[in-house]
């Protein structure tokens, strides 16, 4: 026994109801029309990237999937292969992201895809273009510890791997400015520390 095809035209999959196989007729439930196409599969790449991004006149802020560290994924390249969607926006504007680098943002908005807003870094430079303490800070302020015993805030930045000591203070507001100063000496990279200066 033959099935029956679907009753819209070009279309050689089976009938499942209505007439029409299975994906007309989920688009008719959801659309009332058999024919609309809600997916953008048949536009280039290119195009279908940048329906997922909302720009402004500032940052350009990814709207589709993101990954677990909170940045924009774009999938539907090479093979289905997830990329990260700021660096994909980069290639396409600028050029390829130069081997060894990682793209920095400098607005500190994972969410950004304007190329405007990246640039390519070392990992030492990415460390240092960044803002607030350390999600296990008990302080809130980067790079300033307390130390119980003699009740004093440390203040600390590390260059290279290497722990770099700013001194010992009793309020942590003298840390912060201490600890900062220190990253103005150490960090060519520390944006938000240098238009705070």
């Amino acid at each position: 026994m033959t099935t029956r095809p679907c009753s819209i035209a070009g279309c050689t999959r089976p009938h499942k109801a209505r007439g029409w196989c299975a994906t007309h007729y989920l688009r008719w439930r959801t659309h009332g029309d058999p024919t609309v196409c809600t997916t953008n599969r048949h536009l280039p790449v290119n195009e279908r990237f940048w329906m997922k991004v909302q720009k402004s006149p500032g940052c350009w802020n990814w709207t589709a999937a993101t990954s677990v560290d909170g940045y924009g994924v774009f999938g539907e390249h090479m093979g289905g292969k997830q990329h990260k969607a700021h660096r994909y926006a980069y290639e396409q504007l600028i050029g390829p992201i130069p081997e060894g680098k990682l793209l920095d943002h400098k607005c500190h908005n994972r969410d950004c895809v304007n190329p405007d807003h990246l640039r390519p870094v070392t990992i030492k430079q990415n460390n240092e273009n960044r803002i607030g303490a350390s999600r296990n800070s008990k302080t809130g302020v980067r790079g300033v510890s307390y130390n119980t015993k003699d009740r004093r805030y440390i203040a600390v930045s590390k260059h290279y791997g290497k722990p770099h000591y700013g001194g010992s203070f009793p309020t942590l507001k003298e840390a912060a400015e201490a600890v900062k100063a220190l990253r103005l000496s150490l960090h060519t990279h520390n944006d938000a520390d240098r238009k705070s200066a």
